[in-house]
């Protein structure tokens, strides 16, 4: 454990600057603005559902998340034969993006406070690592497959922190639960 010079844990640091950052307010203001119509319908959607017990989003994100991974391991050890199915992996990873998006999405309409900006991050970070596949998929169809080797290694770095966000936000505070705020202990 990474220890800042106070003796807070890092991870915990990371979370509270994040939590109380104006720029991630700034950043879910834009957010709203930008994707309001798209956040108005996907809260009354069928990714907006407790029909797992639970939100929809992280078990989507497992799917999205394992084919990028995957993708990433056949790059690693699995040699020029594998670089049709990596290429496959990173298509089916974009897919999957989509719907884990949007199950996000509705989530993210729940949130208030600290935990609105800490998810405005944390979609920024997916958005990006979104990108960075997206790059990665151009890049191995056109025949430059180290590039999309390196883009798909940044992709599943970015995604990884912006994960840790999420897994916060799932896990720590309860949204995955749609638990209320006085549940959740905000």
């Amino acid at each position: 454990m990474h220890r800042t010079t106070d003796g807070e844990i890092l991870s915990t640091a990371v979370l509270r600057t994040v939590a109380e950052s104006s720029t991630a307010e700034r950043l879910a203001a834009a957010q709203r603005l930008v994707y309001g119509p798209i956040l108005d319908w996907v809260r009354h959607s069928p990714f907006h559902t407790n029909a797992l017990g639970h939100s929809v989003h992280p078990p989507l994100t497992d799917i999205t998340l394992g084919s990028w991974m995957g993708a990433s391991l056949l790059d690693l050890a699995g040699g020029t034969p594998s670089r049709h199915g990596a290429t496959l992996l990173v298509s089916a990873g974009l897919l999957a993006a989509i719907p884990t998006a949007l199950a996000g999405a509705a989530d993210w309409t729940e949130t208030e406070g600290a935990d609105h900006r800490i998810g405005a991050v944390h979609a920024l970070g997916t958005d990006a690592a979104v990108f960075l596949f997206l790059g990665s998929l151009v890049a191995r169809l056109r025949g430059r497959h180290a590039l999309g080797v390196g883009l798909a290694a940044a992709g599943n770095a970015v995604a990884a922190s912006a994960g840790f966000l999420g897994g916060h936000l799932a896990l720590t505070r309860g949204i995955a639960g749609r638990a209320g705020p006085t549940e959740r202990g905000g």
